[in-house]
Parts: structure tokens; C-alpha cells; sequence
């Protein structure tokens, strides 16, 4: 027994200078960041300008890889598989703590994720064609209530945010809505532009429709109303007392060396101070939602429990 041990011993003396080596050379080539969404939408956009301003931090390119579908979960599981190097990094947004309460998985979104930064959240709304019958938040009630499961809308995909929380709204409201999942935010926009549907549930990045006249906000689910959509009630002066902003950041394999962790995070939180990254932000509602990693992997394990309060109320839990 006192070989075995001094064995161990000696094997961690070993593996430590070289932990410590690989934390002081990294990073040694490009990073790559996984985003949970398609290009072209809010997600990708301010994440490529986040991940510009980190690579000047890093030293090294951190090349953006978009892999939508599956609630935006498909990032966080693709950690699964990935050596904890640091050099495989994955947004995770919410739908990621919601995934063991709907589908079977062999990992833990608590246990199983290094939680390196939080770094935004999501400016939400309703918004319907202005060409259409719905011209206010009234009307999307009464429609809904009038006509039960006639009501299109869509949504970035089964399972998140905007999905779950509209049907919270309309479980609350006594409303029953038929939900059309899209892959993200630009294929949404080409669905409701097109007349496929009678309103979304998304991110702000219906903006400049708004603004060229072809949609209009029903409603928005943050504390307070929206400068850019003043008009617009949110949830909460409606009646209705929910604020939904989705707070996501970035996650890298389970077992990535603290030394590494500590260096990503010093480098995505330099980069979220950078204008740039603020003003991409702006773009579209969204705001600064700074988290470090002790915070981040807390918020975690709170959430993680909170989804799944959440999942039972709509009666979504899954037999595993």
C-alpha cells in the first residue's frame, strides 16, 4: 500500500509542471467557439465581435463555428467530446439546463461544463405582421382565446426561451397557441415575413423589420420597457409577471485546467469591455450580463433547478 502510494505520488509531482507548462504556453494555436445558433442572427453577431476582441486578448484567432437545432444545446454536448484543453469552447445558453428534464443524456449540464464567463443575455418580444389582424396584445389574446390552437407562432426552436416562455404566458392567460419551431432567429424572420405565420416569440432581431414597417411589437419581457420599442408593454404591465432575458455565456469541457480557464475568462471579459462588442450589443437590445467563473457555474447549478420547476408547470417532462 505504501509503494502504491508513493507511486501516486510521484506521478502528480510529474503531471503538475506539466499542467503548469501547458497553462503558461496556451494558448499555442487558434480556439474555437461554438454558437448554438445559425450566421446571421443576433446570437452569431455579437458573439463574432466578442470572439475579434478576445482574439487580441488570446494571441490567437478564436475562429467562430455555428451549430443550430436541438434547443441550442448541440455546443454544450459537443463539449462532451472534446479534450479538455481549452482550445473547444461552446456558448450555453439556457435550453442547455433544461435538456436532462426532456431528453435522455449521459452527462450533467451542472457537473459537466467548466463554466469559464457569462457574458449577455437576450432582449425578448412578441411581434406580428402589421399587414395582419393582430394589432395589439389584446388582439393576440383574443384571437388565441377565440380560436383555440389556430394561432401560429414561431419560435428559435423547441425548448427555448421563446418557446417555453410564450407557452408559460399562454398556460397563465388560458390561451392554447399552435408553436412552429425554427433553427434560429433568420429563419424565423423569413417565415413570418413570408406570411407563414401570425407572430414570433424572438430576440430583438426583428428590429429593422420593425422599423422598415413590416412588423410590429406586441409586447417585450424585460423589467422595463424597450427605448427603441417604447410603445410596446412589457409583460409585467400587462399582468402577466414574467421577465425572460436568457442569460447565456461560454462553457469549455469538464476538467479544462484551472490555470486555462482563468486565462479565457480574463480574455472574453477584456473583450466585452471593448466598444465594439457593446455597441453590437446595442444593435439589439441586449446589454452587458458579466459573470465570472465561480458566479457563473453558481448560477448553473441555480438554474439548472429552476428549468426543471419550470418543465414540470408545462407538463414537458419526458419518462427517462
Amino acid at each position: 500500500m505504501r509503494r502504491r502510494q508513493l507511486v501516486q505520488l510521484a506521478a502528480a509531482s510529474i503531471a503538475a509542471p506539466s499542467l503548469g507548462a501547458f497553462a503558461q504556453t496556451f494558448p499555442a494555436k487558434p480556439i474555437k467557439l461554438i454558437i448554438a445558433f445559425p450566421a446571421g442572427g443576433p446570437t452569431d453577431i455579437t458573439m463574432r465581435s466578442l470572439a475579434d476582441n478576445a482574439s487580441k486578448a488570446l494571441g490567437q484567432t478564436v475562429v467562430v463555428e455555428n451549430k443550430p437545432g436541438a434547443g441550442g444545446t448541440l455546443p454544450a454536448q459537443q463539449l462532451q467530446t472534446s479534450p479538455a484543453d481549452g482550445y473547444t469552447l461552446a456558448q450555453i445558453p439556457l435550453g442547455v439546463f433544461r435538456l436532462p428534464y426532456t431528453t435522455r443524456i449521459a452527462w450533467d449540464p451542472v457537473k459537466d461544463i467548466a463554466y469559464v464567463i457569462n457574458v449577455t443575455g437576450y432582449a425578448f418580444g412578441i411581434v406580428a405582421p402589421v399587414d395582419g389582424p393582430l394589432k395589439n396584445w389584446n388582439d393576440f389574446v383574443a384571437y388565441a382565446k377565440a380560436n383555440p390552437g389556430k394561432l401560429s407562432y414561431g419560435s428559435t426552436g423547441t425548448l427555448t426561451s421563446p418557446h417555453l416562455t410564450t407557452e408559460l404566458i399562454a398556460q397563465q392567460l388560458g390561451m392554447k397557441l399552435n408553436h412552429i419551431p425554427y433553427k434560429g432567429s433568420a429563419e424565423l424572420t423569413q417565415a413570418i415575413v413570408g406570411g407563414h405565420l401570425m407572430a414570433a416569440a424572438d430576440s430583438t432581431g426583428f428590429a429593422p423589420l420593425v422599423e422598415s414597417g413590416k412588423l410590429r411589437v406586441l409586447c417585450t419581457w424585460g423589467e422595463k420597457r424597450l427605448p427603441k420599442f417604447a410603445d410596446a408593454p412589457t409583460l409585467k404591465e400587462l399582468g402577466i409577471d414574467i421577465v425572460q432575458n436568457s442569460p447565456f455565456g461560454i462553457g469549455a469541457p469538464r476538467g479544462t485546467p484551472p490555470d486555462v480557464v482563468k486565462k479565457l475568462h480574463d480574455a472574453f471579459k477584456k473583450a466585452m469591455e471593448e466598444p465594439s462588442y457593446v455597441q453590437a450589443l446595442a444593435r439589439y437590445d441586449m446589454l452587458p450580463i458579466y459573470m465570472d467563473s465561480a458566479r457563473y457555474a453558481k448560477f448553473a447549478q441555480d438554474t439548472f433547478q429552476s428549468e426543471k420547476a419550470l418543465i414540470e408547470k408545462l407538463g414537458l417532462v419526458k419518462a427517462q
